[in-house]
């Protein structure tokens, strides 16, 4: 299974800095780079063959550059197939989005296409976000805004144009919208390139991580604006929508759901279809570590859009606290509707 990485990024954000430097950089590692624009924002002329049908080229630090004149499919089954023949050597695979694309079709493909997900694995996510007219391009533009939604790491670039108060603002809109990816402010230029590989941030594993602001935020929001009755313990605090506690509103955003009950497994699979057959289209991500009744081992699900699986994971340790911890990342979700129906899966 070659490992993938998706790199997404608005218009000029930076993309092309980060792939020329794989391209170009003695870093030691063999990445097969994926481009699939041409124009302004396009490696530079001199790499790529655009006047011929060739496709691919080698290139001196090991890496290969691979244009994408059709389909995307098409392009990994011929780089898997010369990779199994020995005519390639790659251990990795970057596919640049356009900077106006939804990264979640590239995503499902390594879960839809039975040839692609035979050969390639979807490691992460990376999005890099342009730190001077990235608040811009999140009230102007929902492309920006899902390109942050999906990621499993975010790189803040030209940061260096902006005061530090700018950045703060940035990076808690950021982490509104998408509590689970590491937000990283490094120059683009200098970040090491191992940082951005073998991140496992698609692979179904029991580790959620979820910025722990965001839960203080949501519990402090639900005990001061809420309005339920507090006679009884609730054990999850994000039943409210809190944006217009902040400066934006933004069509996609994340909500998390905690519990220290354990799910009834019809109930929850039941619960869980549906959502995705009324909801699927607008659930960009959603990830959770779930507890299951009569279960000695933790259970991992995972999703983007209608594509959902699940795992067993971890046995739970004799002395760790059992609970489910789930988070959704959507356009316009029914926040209310999730929490409260999986509430009602609870034993």
């Amino acid at each position: 299974m070659i490992p993938t990485t998706i790199l997404t990024g608005f218009l000029g954000a930076g993309k092309t800095t980060l792939l020329n430097r794989l391209l170009k950089e003695p870093h030691g590692h063999r990445i097969a780079v994926i481009e699939n624009e041409f124009g302004a924002e396009n490696i530079d002329n001199e790499i790529l063959v655009q006047d011929s049908n060739e496709q691919i080229v080698e290139m001196n630090n090991g890496c290969i550059c691979c244009t994408v004149r059709g389909d995307l499919i098409s392009a990994l089954s011929t780089l898997a197939i010369k990779r199994n023949a020995g005519e390639l050597q790659f251990d990795h695979v970057v596919i640049e989005t356009t900077g106006l694309a939804n990264p979640g079709p590239v995503a499902q493909t390594f879960f839809m296409d039975e040839e692609v997900s035979l050969h390639y694995m979807l490691d992460a996510v990376i999005t890099i976000v342009d730190a001077k007219h990235g608040m811009q391009q999140l009230d102007d533009r929902e492309e920006a805004q899902r390109q942050v939604g999906f990621a499993d790491r975010i790189l803040l670039s030209k940061t260096d144009l902006c005061s530090p108060e700018e950045v703060a603002q940035l990076t808690a809109r950021l982490k509104r919208i998408n509590p689970r990816a590491p937000i990283s402010s490094n120059s683009l230029d200098g970040m090491p390139i191992s940082g951005l590989l073998d991140l496992r941030g698609f692979n179904l594993n029991d580790k959620l991580d979820i910025d722990p602001d965001f839960l203080a935020e949501a519990e402090h929001v639900h005990d001061e604006h809420c309005g339920h009755d507090h006679g009884h313990e609730h054990e999850h605090g994000e039943h409210c929508n809190h944006h217009d506690h902040h400066n934006h509103t933004d069509d996609i955003a994340a909500f998390v759901f905690r519990s220290q009950r354990p799910f009834d497994t019809a109930r929850l699979d039941n619960f869980l279809g549906g959502l995705i057959q009324v909801f699927g289209p607008r659930m960009l991500r959603y990830k959770g570590i779930l507890y299951m009744q009569g279960a000695d081992r933790k259970v991992v699900f995972q999703g983007v859009h209608q594509t959902m699986g699940s795992d067993i994971g971890a046995p739970w340790l004799e002395h760790e606290e059992r609970g489910s911890k789930m988070v959704f990342i959507g356009v316009n979700l029914p926040q209310d509707v999730f929490l409260q129906g999986l509430e009602q899966c609870l034993v």
